[in-house]
């Protein structure tokens, strides 16, 4: 699959989570911003920086979605063995993500 393909994959497993993932100009802002999760008026969003490779978008989304309860829904399985992999090599590296401290959020919208 390209790597096209299973970001627009991981963006759909976002929305399905009712999780909106949009792309940004960070550059623009002036301010040293990162990707990541957040809320807008009580909404979960997931602000992407849309100059990223497209790599970098995988690693971000795939890392922030093994935080999220995604086991009933459906996806694609070389998606699903990604953020598998994912886990595997966050929690080799101290079982912390970039955004696990976002889980909590995240649970609460749930």
């Amino acid at each position: 699959m390209k790597p096209e393909q299973i970001y627009e994959h991981l963006k759909d497993m976002s929305e399905k989570l009712g999780i909106n993932v949009s792309e940004e100009n960070f550059r623009k802002s002036g301010v040293r911003v990162k990707s990541g999760f957040c809320k807008i008026k009580g909404k979960p969003k997931f602000i992407m920086d849309k100059h990223l490779k497209i790599k970098e978008k995988i690693d971000i989304l795939a890392s922030f979605l093994t935080t999220c309860p995604h086991e009933d829904l459906y996806v694609v399985p070389a998606v699903r063995e990604l953020i598998q992999k994912t886990a595997i090599r966050i929690e080799r590296q101290g079982g912390v993500s970039v955004h696990s401290d976002r889980e909590d959020e995240f649970q609460e919208h749930k």
